[in-house]
């Protein structure tokens, strides 16, 4: 799984098995015992063939905003190695790239935070986890103060996006996210 850390759960990405046919095959069912829960997967490497899986012919990139990359990337399975616990494939760097550039695009979109604060953010960040090491207990104090202005922050823009009627729309495209996660986000802020 490819990931990003301002795009949590957003954007994340991995290298989807496509058939010889373009299409992506369905999610694996594993019938692991007598119970009634079954293991699925989808993961590129398991569709090779074997125990009645459809061989993919190829990877492309996909991301969980339902975005799929265009250009698909030949796997060679005389390359892949099983014995690793994510098997490795040099095909994956094809669709990783074009990931990160759906991912940049995203970023572009997003309304920037400015350079001040981003590097004020970033101050943050550092100090925090070097106060974590040191002495825990200030750091979760800490944690929870800057929890506390994010809700109020949070609160007061979303109060102010309201007042001005920016659609959900535009707001998810300010925030690099879904409508369906900006939407969760203004409720969550609202309360």
């Amino acid at each position: 799984m490819w990931q990003t850390n301002e795009f949590a759960d957003e954007h994340d990405g991995r290298p989807a098995a496509v058939l010889a046919d373009g299409s992506e095959p369905k999610p694996l069912i594993y019938d692991i015992g007598s119970g009634s829960n079954f293991h699925s997967s989808t993961d590129w490497w398991d569709y090779d063939g074997t125990l009645g899986a459809p061989k993919a012919t190829g990877v492309r990139a996909q991301c969980s905003c339902g975005w799929f990359g265009e250009k698909v990337y030949p796997i060679d399975w005389e390359k892949v190695d099983h014995s690793l616990p994510t098997p490795f494939n040099s095909d994956t760097e094809g669709p990783l790239g074009d990931w990160q550039v759906h991912v940049a695009v995203i970023e572009a979109q997003a309304v920037p935070v400015p350079q001040h604060v981003q590097e004020l953010l970033d101050r943050i960040d550092v100090e925090l986890e070097k106060l974590a090491d040191e002495a825990p207990l200030a750091a979760l104090r800490a944690a929870g103060a800057l929890q506390r202005t994010a809700t109020r922050i949070g609160a007061d823009a979303t109060h102010h996006l309201g007042q001005d009627e920016v659609s959900v729309e535009r707001i998810a495209v300010g925030l690099g996210i879904s409508p369906t996660a900006a939407r969760s986000r203004l409720n969550r802020y609202e309360r």
